[in-house]
């Protein structure tokens, strides 16, 4: 019988990371899976409370372990001391998406609006910046396909800078994650 007690989804710029968590309630047993592989492992443990961290790329992660009741536990995710609510409101924030198929596959093109860095399925690729008329445009590759982020201004404070994805020349609609 499993002992998975938890299973949540981590969304960073490289990618949408699976971590899986077992608790053995009465072996007190802890292990850590991310995207399927283990990254830790406690077979025996006297108490069946507390906390285990670990890392998901460059975010901080802890694993909450509290009593619910009686025999009953709780188990909750936190990343970079946000809760997973918190923590995936403030990179809807920071992070734009977007989902195309191309070359026959899936591919999945972040941009960071705090660092302005550009990730193709979970690789920072290299971009070259230029001022235009209305905004500016962020170039780089995929594969051989020219790509660019165009950032332009509302006019409005409260709307801010729109981004928009062009893959030779077609505009590529935001992914809804």
């Amino acid at each position: 019988m499993s002992d998975l007690v938890g299973v949540w989804d981590v969304t960073l710029s490289d990618g949408i990371h699976k971590v899986e968590f077992e608790h053995g309630t009465t072996s007190g047993k802890r292990v850590i899976r991310v995207d399927g592989k283990e990254i830790y492992r406690q077979d025996w443990m006297f108490k069946l409370v507390g906390r285990e961290n670990f890392q998901v790329g460059k975010a901080k992660c802890c694993i909450s372990i509290d009593t619910a009741g009686g025999f009953a536990y709780e188990y909750t995710l936190s990343v970079n001391g946000k809760s997973l609510r918190k923590f995936h409101e403030n990179q809807s924030k920071i992070m734009k998406t977007w989902v195309l198929y191309i070359a026959g596959a899936d591919t999945r093109v972040v941009l960071e609006k705090d660092t302005l860095d550009v990730w193709v399925n979970g690789k920072k690729v290299d971009t070259t910046g230029e001022f235009v008329d209305d905004g500016t445009e962020t170039h780089f590759e995929i594969g051989n396909h020219s790509a660019f982020i165009k950032a332009t201004t509302t006019g409005k404070r409260r709307d801010g800078i729109v981004h928009q994805l062009f893959v030779d020349e077609t505009e590529i609609p935001l992914a809804k994650e």
